[in-house]
This record gives structure tokens, C-alpha cells and sequence, in this order.
């Protein structure tokens, strides 16, 4: 069964965490609302392309813009199956939207599937929802994860977390087990 999936996106955030997983659940047949706060239906925001390239954090290059298919003042999370909370910096400020902590604290009371990658924890940080739980992130917020209450889960790039209805992974190179994980959790089942 299609689910209907809010996505956080902000003004750069991550180029692939935004782009990769609003195709891949769009492609197996999920409905999913691309939003950012202040922003409309058919508004864009920048993205960047953070890389690996051996320094001791990512580098960071302009990404593509990403239209936004979802007006901000129209979501209420009732109408949502699951959140998905890109990485990239965008998460630092969305996380101070009144308005985005509320809509994470609404899918975390319902219990309802939470996926976020990279700096995605910061928004589930601020939200007060990761008391007690067990979540993957960027390793420089491992610190935000442990101050809130969270456990952090030091993974490779290339893996991803669950935990009950929480799914979480270090960065984009993650999004096949990462995405893989969020179907299972989901509850979607892909045939050939």
C-alpha cells in the first residue's frame, strides 16, 4: 500500500540526501511532500554536495536546486504516514522553525516511521525525540545525540540504523541500506 511521506528538506541540505530518496520513494510508488518552512508549491531550495575527500570533515560545493511540490502551511501530520528529515546543513536552521519541531514531536507521539540521515539527528535533537533511543548520524553530531538523551550508533557511511520506527544512517553513501531499511519499516513490498 502507497504511503503518503513528509519530507524536511531546507536551503542546503545535502543534494543527495534531498534528491536520492524523494526519487527513489516517488519510484515505488509513495507520495511524498517535498516542504521547507517560508517556503510554497514550486519554490526552490539550494542544495549542496558534500564529498569525502580526505580532510577531517566533508567539503562542500553547490549543489542543484530542488523544486519544492508542497506548500509548508499545508502540512499537518495527521495526513502524513512518515517523516523524512534530509541531512546537509539545512537541518541547523530548520530546527529553529516552531512549527518543524511541533510537526517531529507529532510523528514521534504517533510512533509513526521517522527516517533522517547525516545532520538530519540535529532537527530530531532539538524536537526532543531521541531520549532513550538508539539513532546514527554525521559523527559531529554524536555529541547533540548524546545531550539529548540518544545513544549514538557509530556506523560506517555505507550503513543504516533501526530502531523500532526510527531509521538513521551517517550520510548519503548509506541510501541503499538506509532506504532499504525505511521500505521495511514502512512496511512496502517491492516485487519483480
Amino acid at each position: 500500500m502507497a504511503k503518503k511521506i513528509l519530507m524536511l528538506c531546507g536551503d542546503y541540505g545535502e543534494d543527495y540526501e534531498t534528491m536520492v530518496p524523494f526519487q527513489a520513494l516517488s519510484m515505488v510508488g509513495h507520495t511524498v511532500h517535498a516542504v521547507c518552512p517560508n517556503k510554497k508549491t514550486g519554490e526552490k531550495v539550494r542544495t549542496s554536495i558534500h564529498d569525502f575527500e580526505g580532510d577531517q570533515t566533508y567539503s562542500e560545493k553547490r549543489g542543484h536546486d530542488f523544486t519544492l511540490n508542497y506548500s509548508f502551511v499545508d502540512v499537518e501530520a495527521k495526513n502524513y504516514d512518515a517523516l523524512l528529515v534530509v541531512g546537509g546543513r539545512a537541518p541547523e536552521y530548520i530546527r529553529l522553525d516552531k512549527r518543524v519541531i511541533e510537526l517531529v514531536r507529532a510523528f514521534a507521539a504517533d510512533k509513526k516511521p521517522i527516517a533522517s540521515i547525516c545532520h538530519g539527528a540535529q532537527v530530531l535533537t532539538a524536537a526532543d525525540v531521541v531520549r532513550g533511543r538508539k539513532l546514527s548520524a554525521y559523527p559531529a553530531c554524536a555529541p547533540e545525540v548524546r545531550m539529548a538523551g540518544g545513544e549514538y550508533v557509530d556506523l560506517p557511511m555505507d550503513k543504516a540504523h533501526v530502531d523500532g520506527n526510527l531509521v538513521s544512517a551517517p550520510a548519503w553513501p548509506a541510501h541503499p541500506d538506509w532506504l532499504a531499511k525505511f521500505l521495511v519499516v514502512l512496511g512496502t513490498k517491492i516485487t519483480t
